[in-house]
Parts: C-alpha cells; sequence; structure tokens
C-alpha cells in the first residue's frame, strides 16, 4: 500500500505539471459545485487518489458485517428455537466467504470493471442472504431482516465512496429484493409491499443523493488540491528563476559576485569544505577599454560572452567555479590542486583567448584580445587562510602581471628572504 501511495503521488505531480489537466481544473472549478463533472484522466487519478482509502473502509465494513453475521447466528443457537435457528444457518452462512472474497479482491488494486463487478455482486449476496435468513425463520423474523438489509445497505451507500453508478446499483438491489421478498411475505398484501417498498425508496434514494453530494465535495476537493499543487510549484520555478537571475551574470550566464562570494563563505566555513587546498585564478581581458572605445559597446559584450565560454571549456565542469567578477574580470575557483596545476590552467586559458583571435585593433599588446592572469595558491597545510587572502594574493599577482606587459600568468609566491609578491609564471 505504500508503494501504491508512492507511486500515486508521483502521478499527481506529473498531473501538476500538465498544462491540459491544470486547464480542465481551472475550467471543473469555474463551474458551480454541483456541476462538477470528473471524466477521463482527471477522473481516473482522483480514483488513484481514494482508492486506498476506499478500500480500506470496504475491507473493515465486510469484515464487521461477517463478525455480526457469525455472531448473530451464534446467539440465534443460544436463544431460539433449534428448528428455527437451524433454518437460519444455511443461508446465514453465505456471507463470510462472500466477505472472504471481496476481501482478497480489494487488497491491492486491480481493473476497476472487476473491483466493481465484485462489490456489487458481494453486496447483493450479503443482502440476500440477510433476506433469506428472515424468509426461512418466518414470523416476526421475516419483515425485521428486510429492515436490516435495508439498513445495511443504507450504511454502505453512504461508507463506501464509490463511484455513483456502484451506488445506484447496490441500492436498486436492495430495492429489488426487499419488493420481491415483500411480495412474498403471506402476513402483507400486494398493496401495501408496493407502499413499504416505495416509502423505503425514498429513503434509500436520498442517501444516494446525500452521498452523491459527498463524492462530488471530494472531487472539488481534489481539483483544489490540484491547482494548489500547480500554484505552489509555479511559484516555487518562478523563486528558483529570481534566485537564479540574482546568482548569474545576464550577458555571460556565468555565475556573478554574489554567488561567487556566498560559494567562498560555503568552501570556507565548512558545509562544503574543500580538500587539498585550492587555487584562484584572476583573469581579466587586456586593454578592455580600449576594445569598447575602438569597437564598440556592441563588440565589447560579444568578447566577454566568447570570453566566458573559453574560461569554462578549460576548467573542470563537475568540480570548478567561475564567475564574472567585475566589467572585464573573472573569477575561477579551482579545487584540490597544486600550483603546477593551477599555473597550466591559467596558462590554457590564456593561451585559448589569445587563440581565438577575438579583434582588438586599438590594444598595445596585440591586435587581438588577450588575457592576463593572477594565480593564488593554497596548499592544505594553509588551513588558517582565508578566501580573501588567497583572492588579494590573486588581485596582486594580476597586477604585477598587468605591469610587466600583460598576456602572462604569474603565480604569487611569497619568498621572505627577497620580500617580492611574485614571480612569473610564463
Amino acid at each position: 500500500m505504500q508503494g501504491t501511495a508512492i507511486v500515486t503521488d508521483r502521478v499527481h505531480i506529473d498531473a501538476v505539471d500538465d498544462p491540459e489537466i491544470t486547464a480542465q481544473v481551472e475550467a471543473l472549478l469555474s463551474r458551480r459545485t454541483r456541476d462538477i463533472r470528473l471524466v477521463g484522466r482527471i477522473n481516473t487519478l482522483f480514483r488513484e487518489r481514494v482508492w486506498s482509502q476506499t478500500a480500506k473502509t470496504i475491507r473493515a465494513w465486510m469484515i464487521w458485517v461477517a463478525f455480526l453475521d457469525v455472531l448473530t447466528l451464534a446467539l440465534y443457537m443460544l436463544l431460539l428455537p433449534r428448528p428455527v435457528a437451524l433454518s437460519m444457518l444455511l443461508p446465514g452462512a453465505i456471507i463470510p466467504p462472500v466477505v472472504i472474497a471481496v476481501v482478497l479482491i480489494w487488497r491491492k488494486p486491480r481493473a476497476p470493471w472487476l473491483q466493481g463487478a465484485t462489490l456489487i455482486a458481494g453486496m447483493f449476496l450479503i443482502l440476500l442472504s440477510v433476506a433469506l435468513v428472515g424468509a426461512t425463520a418466518g414470523g416476526e423474523f421475516y419483515e425485521r431482516h428486510l429492515n436490516i438489509m435495508l439498513f445495511v445497505t443504507i450504511t454502505a451507500t453512504i461508507i463506501f465512496s464509490i463511484p455513483l453508478a456502484w451506488t445506484v446499483t447496490i441500492s436498486a438491489l436492495a430495492l429489488g429484493l426487499y419488493l420481491a421478498f415483500q411480495l412474498q411475505n403471506p402476513e402483507l398484501a400486494i398493496g401495501s409491499a408496493v407502499a413499504a417498498t416505495l416509502f423505503f425508496a425514498s429513503g434509500v434514494f436520498a442517501t444516494v443523493a446525500a452521498r452523491r453530494t459527498m463524492t462530488i465535495l471530494a472531487q472539488k476537493t481534489f481539483l483544489l488540491e490540484l491547482r494548489d499543487r500547480h500554484r505552489v510549484a509555479e511559484l516555487a520555478a518562478a523563486n528558483d528563476q529570481l534566485k537564479l537571475l540574482a546568482r548569474t551574470d545576464p550577458l555571460t550566464g556565468l555565475a556573478n559576485r554574489r554567488w561567487m562570494t556566498e560559494t567562498l563563505d560555503q568552501l570556507w566555513s565548512g558545509r562544503k569544505k574543500i580538500r587539498g587546498g585550492a587555487a584562484m585564478l584572476m583573469c581579466d581581458i587586456d586593454e578592455f577599454k580600449m576594445l569598447n572605445d575602438r569597437l564598440g559597446h556592441g563588440e565589447g559584450d560579444r568578447c566577454l560572452v566568447k570570453v566566458a565560454g573559453i574560461i569554462q571549456a578549460n576548467v573542470r565542469y563537475d568540480r570548478d567555479h567561475v564567475a564574472r567578477y567585475g566589467g572585464e574580470e573573472f573569477l575561477v575557483l579551482l579545487p584540490g590542486v597544486s600550483e603546477q596545476e593551477a599555473v597550466a590552467a591559467a596558462e590554457r586559458i590564456r593561451e585559448s583567448v589569445e587563440a581565438a583571435a577575438l579583434p582588438n585593433p586599438a590594444s598595445r599588446v596585440s591586435p587581438h584580445v588577450t588575457m592576463s592572469i593572477g594565480v593564488a595558491v593554497q596548499s592544505p597545510a594553509e588551513v588558517d587562510a582565508s578566501p580573501e587572502q588567497l583572492q588579494r594574493q590573486a588581485d596582486a599577482a594580476l597586477y604585477l602581471a598587468k605591469q610587466a606587459g600583460r598576456n602572462r600568468v604569474l603565480l604569487h609566491k611569497l619568498e621572505s628572504s627577497a620580500g617580492k609578491n611574485g614571480r612569473w609564471a610564463n
């Protein structure tokens, strides 16, 4: 049963994303409550939604009917004259095997036609058994058991959340049995039998009408649930989109400075602790202002997009982090790399940018776009170093690379004996 519930929930989740289902739900909810009719896939979804509870109710009701039948027959054997009690025993014995069959069929979902036919046939045999017990005993038991039969019908009608056609069929069979047995009642005239049947028919069909109203209200609740799930899903998707927009650079599609700052905080705070040290690359497009001034901002934007793609293509997709950190600056975080690996990655990026031959005719470095990169590496032993310190070191290395002529990679390296801030990597 738990597995069935999980599958049903998945189906409902899929239905939330189905535009056709969503449109049908809105159309149904726009009607008056009494005019709601579930058909097609929505009706199937509703039946799947209520099946488990309905099946439990039917099984429990059947078991109690069988228990009361056996208990009543036992009391009759003790309290009534033996011939009368024995006459009741055979028709009363119909109920337990019928109940067992219905319970077995309703233990797990099966074809609706099979479960419907089983339930209707089972109810008919149970009602017939109750009527036969009274008819074979005769006397006061005749009328009493026919009334009990109708009471059983009414309780089943109220309790069973089943399709209306099944409910009407069971009620019609009960009234048919009542009329047939009353017509055979030697103590009742035909007119009285018909009048009694019509009297009870009004009560039975009033119960059916109440059951129909309960079903429609349950269906409306289900439709409201589907609509609410759809709206919640839409809201969640909108929130996710807003979060993505808030953390994404709209031009390049890379992460923006805010996202990178949050990522660095998470990595260094221990929630996603990096192991084996990390390297930071501060990448800057050389003479980018001159490119904008000469070729225009549209060409500058195209350059930024292409450079962003080049950087992304030269890092590890599943481990490294790339962000547009400023106008023409990009920050790259490489977890778990050595100095040699970090420098090699930076050099790969620089060479790829240069090889792309993007035009920058006003540049004093090259007629094509070039890039300077500052590299800072935190070894596994440097546990106290913060991301801000690593970033300052990468910035310092980038500044020296710019001063030294641009289009190069510089590794930041503290040299206590020489008092220098860095050394060349190329």
